[in-house]
């Protein structure tokens, strides 16, 4: 848990094109995405003091706003230009940034046409979301993820993440640290904020098609970074009960990066050679433009 309460930290938010005192960012109790999800947003990384793949997730942001049916009132590149303005306000070196946009209040009703769309950019100091050194539990959510017919899956929008917290809470209060949530056909989808890897006995990496739920970007980076190394990847439909052919496995995300997980309900993983190289070389990746 965090120390400081994020209502009660200093320095600056970006919000609606202004910088604004963290403190006195407020919004209105009748926003219409508090009360109907109407709200999409974005996880980044920065690596000493650069904000990894910047672009790539602002363009995202935009893919949901569009998907979730309203248009951001920003240039891809202004946000862009935001983001860099406040990690640097914020004098963050390693931390994340949370950019978010929102229906406001100007309507109360399943309809919301003409309400105004809020942009908000927030970011802190943060390091790892998890131990990667070391492999972390799951247990298998009752929660299912929905069919791709019911849902926007492609967008990071904030009602799609109410099964996962419920998911990550129950797996909590088992002692387990996270969940993996399989989809509505019962195949192996996801954890509840990010992409999974298995690891087969003759080296292959068998990853989830996504399919109802977001390909991630950091998954994309691993991929590539698997296929350069000659690693074959395989992405397909994966039962449950095949977890006990695999040796490894590891999740992807901009928070968990990519962190080893040593048990999944039943069955047990090896933090692998493989794993560990992968973890390294994502790492030299983030950090190429320091190293550079």
């Amino acid at each position: 848990m965090e120390a400081v309460p994020f209502d009660k930290r200093s320095g600056k938010i970006w919000i609606n094109g202004q910088a604004v005192n963290w403190p006195d960012v407020k919004i209105h109790l009748l926003s219409h995405g508090l009360h109907y999800a109407s709200c999409v947003f974005e996880g980044e990384r920065v690596y000493d003091g650069q904000i990894f793949k910047l672009e790539e997730h602002t363009e995202r942001l935009f893919h949901s706003a569009s998907r979730m049916g309203f248009k951001i009132p920003y240039t891809q590149e202004l946000l862009n230009k935001a983001t860099k303005d406040i990690v640097a306000i914020q004098k963050i070196k390693n931390g994340y940034v949370r950019p978010i946009a929102w229906r406001g209040s100007e309507m109360m009703a399943i309809s919301a046409q003409q309400t105004k769309i809020n942009v908000a950019i927030a970011a802190w100091e943060w390091g790892p979301y998890y131990d990667i050194n070391k492999g972390i539990r799951l247990n298998i959510s009752k929660w299912k993820r929905p069919a791709p017919d019911t849902i926007p899956c492609d967008t990071k929008a904030s009602g799609l993440y109410m099964i996962c917290t419920l998911s990550k809470h129950e797996a909590e209060s088992k002692g387990y640290t996270d969940s993996m949530m399989l989809d509505y056909q019962g195949n192996i989808a996801e954890a509840t904020g990010a992409n999974v890897f298995f690891k087969n006995k003759s080296g292959e990496l068998h990853t989830p098609v996504p399919d109802c739920f977001l390909d991630g970007i950091t998954r994309r980076c691993i991929i590539d970074i698997a296929k350069s190394k000659g690693i074959k990847i395989v992405e397909r439909k994966i039962k449950p009960e095949e977890m006990s052919d695999f040796v490894g496995c590891f999740l992807t995300g901009t928070a968990a990066e990519v962190t080893p997980v040593s048990q999944i309900d039943k069955y047990k993983f090896s933090v692998c050679d493989v794993i560990k190289d992968l973890s390294k070389s994502y790492q030299a990746l983030v950090r190429k433009k320091t190293a550079a």
